[in-house]
């Protein structure tokens, strides 16, 4: 019986992680596309503005829901994967990874540093000189990372494709 209700939760666990991780794999990649561009085209200081204001703007509950809920959903999709033999538990596993590793931990640990040291520096006492500074000291290092985690996330979002795909033919010999 358990073995049943664990396979009838895979299919629904699948689905949470793909829908989770294509809106963050969609969010980074509109990002990339448009508001990376755009802003590159600001003065120094319009520049600062705009990115501390995105920076409080983006911490909000919709973004926490699928960049956070990734970290929960994926685990337990492995899990259930594995637990029920399903021939997707090693690309869901894969898609844990790159997440964990490639969005979730550039994030943290790159641009999330970056973000704090924009957030505390003061534009408005700030010489243009400094202003400057604190943009090419920024600017470059935040859209790497913000690449590195925008194409993470895309194979993860992929990988996860790719397991319902290798479900569906599992299910049909």
């Amino acid at each position: 019986m358990e073995n049943t209700t664990n396979s009838n939760l895979v299919p629904i666990f699948q689905f949470l992680s793909v829908v989770l991780t294509g809106l963050v794999a969609g969010l980074l990649y509109g990002y990339d596309c448009s508001v990376i561009k755009g802003l590159g085209n600001l003065e120094n200081e319009s520049y600062l503005k705009a990115f501390q204001s995105i920076n409080k703007a983006i911490q909000n509950p919709y973004f926490f829901t699928s960049f956070m809920g990734c970290l929960l959903v994926l685990p337990v999709t492995c899990w259930l994967s594995y637990k029920t033999n399903q021939p997707t538990f090693h690309l869901s596993l894969a898609a844990a990874l790159v997440y964990l590793i490639g969005v979730f931990g550039v994030t943290l640990f790159c641009n999330v540093p970056l973000n704090q040291q924009l957030e505390h520096f003061n534009i408005s006492a700030a010489p243009e000189t400094q202003i400057a500074a604190m943009r090419r000291a920024f600017e470059h290092s935040w859209n790497k990372y913000h690449t590195i985690r925008t194409i993470a996330a895309i194979i993860a979002f992929s990988l996860l494709i790719l397991s319902l795909l290798k479900r569906d033919n599992s299910l049909h010999p």
